[in-house]
């Protein structure tokens, strides 16, 4: 599964780092030893990427299976712009960061990080971290699914019982104003349908609305 896995980085700094910003270098060191340590463990690294605004259009382009967010001071922007390429193709997304401050973790998980790993990038955790984001993913997205045919579901059948009190309240109206019994108004709702091409329910909602003027 791992060597058919397509993965993109985004990451702060594509670079070697500014030799006099020691942070700067050790983003850079630690950005490059994520990269070694995808290659070794068997991963297809496709790209790596800044965060920035065409950030969208590149992902469209490659379609990676997973997203990881390498970032540090500016981990929340990163985010935002990984965040928002993903929207519409959802993926996992695993954000590697030395950051201590996890006082924006779950705001992170919220808004779509499959999993938030502070420090680690060893390789022989990287292997396993991923192998699970993925599998969570999967998993979440196929709670997604089933929820969304359950409302579906849901929802067919509150109108379908919508529909039915119609009908009953246009026949109940039939039997009172034309002394039809229930199976005769029945039958005249839905010989009226059939002759003028509609639906039983909205032969019965238009003649509940003109017996309102009447």
């Amino acid at each position: 599964m791992n060597e058919a896995l397509r993965i993109v980085v985004v990451t702060s700094d594509l670079g070697t780092g500014d030799s006099g910003d020691e942070d700067a270098v050790q983003q850079a060191e630690r950005s490059r030893s994520l990269r070694i340590g995808l290659l070794e463990s068997g991963f297809n690294l496709i790209a790596s990427l800044p965060a920035d605004v065409f950030l969208n259009e590149r992902l469209a382009q490659l379609q990676p299976d997973l997203v990881i967010v390498d970032a540090e001071s500016d981990a929340r922007d990163a985010l935002e712009h990984v965040v928002m390429a993903t929207r519409d193709a959802p993926r996992p997304i695993v954000m590697f960061t030395n950051d201590q401050d996890t006082s924006h973790v779950r705001a992170a998980v919220a808004a779509g990080v499959t999993a938030y790993i502070v420090a680690g990038l060893s390789a022989e955790r990287i292997r396993p971290i991923l192998d699970v984001a993925l599998a969570r993913f999967q998993h979440e997205q196929a709670l997604r699914q089933e929820l969304a045919v359950t409302r579906n579901e849901l929802d067919e059948l509150s109108a379908e019982l919508k529909d039915r009190k119609t009908i009953d309240r246009a026949k109940g109206l039939l039997m009172q104003r034309q002394g039809l019994s229930e199976q005769a108004a029945y039958e005249k709702l839905r010989k009226t349908a059939m002759d003028k091409g509609m639906k039983l329910a909205e032969v019965a909602q238009r003649m509940l609305d003109v017996a309102e003027l009447l």
